[in-house]
């Protein structure tokens, strides 16, 4: 029998390897053929869950409750100390210095990751923007968002922490963090879905153990992952129960 394996469209373009790599040493580990599928956006994704084609999944906060709640997908583990913080970033020249300096009809740029864009509206709700007098430009990945602002086409970008990190140092030096969030209690995490959910703790426990040895180390280190922590039932119906919290 074959199983799917997906990963939420926010990971950096610089990864796209390491997950092929990732889903290669899975199938070796496990002795079972996994296909891993990637999709170009987050609607072609959540398509194919809602339609019950993916058994694993490396899901995003957002997802990742949906597909708990509605789909009955199980927690496994998450990337040790690796949190879903936003980042407000503005270009390097913009006149923009602090957060008191947004103002209405400010243009932002963002993709449609949507627990990133949440907490990024939660920040801009600070500086009293919000939907209603702001300018959205939505784009495919936060390259695209970085380049938006250096072109000047966008006032302020909206980024995953992770993902700007991960942008090329040239690119970074172009660009300024206005502001950090710091919930500290929202992550991606590895789900196993009802078809496969029979074998949860064997690869809870194969995934654990990815640091203990120099190939799966290799592996770990082309996600830019130290290791895998387990999540158990009661810290992912907390995350979710918190993400709830933060929406209203």
């Amino acid at each position: 029998m074959s199983y799917m394996f997906t990963v939420s469209p926010d990971f950096s373009p610089d990864r796209l390897s390491g997950w092929y790599i990732f889903n290669t040493w899975m199938q070796r580990q496990m002795g079972v053929d996994i296909h891993l599928e990637l999709y170009d956006d987050f609607c072609a994704q959540r398509v194919a869950t809602y339609s019950n084609k993916i058994d694993l999944i490396y899901a995003n906060p957002f997802d990742a409750a949906m597909l708990v709640r509605e789909k009955g997908f199980l927690p496994m583990v998450k990337p040790e100390g690796l949190l879903d913080e936003a980042v407000i970033a503005v270009s390097a020249e913009s006149s923009i210095s602090t957060m008191d300096d947004l103002t209405a009809k400010l243009k932002v740029a963002m993709t449609e990751d949507p627990d990133v864009n949440m907490i990024g509206m939660m920040l801009l709700e600070s500086a009293d923007l919000n939907d209603d007098n702001i300018e959205k430009s939505i784009f495919d990945s936060y390259i695209l968002v970085a380049k938006s602002l250096l072109r000047g086409n966008d006032d302020v970008g909206v980024f995953l922490a992770g993902s700007y990190d991960d942008l090329s140092n040239m690119v970074k030096k172009q660009l300024r963090i206005l502001l950090t969030s710091e919930i500290g209690e929202i992550h991606h995490s590895f789900l196993i879905g009802p078809k496969f959910a029979d074998r949860r703790e064997e690869i809870q426990n194969l995934l654990i153990g990815m640091n203990e040895n120099e190939k799966g180390q290799g592996v770990l280190e082309s996600l830019g992952f130290k290791s895998w922590e387990k999540v158990d039932d009661e810290e992912m119906e907390f995350m979710i129960d918190l993400m709830d919290t933060l929406s209203v």
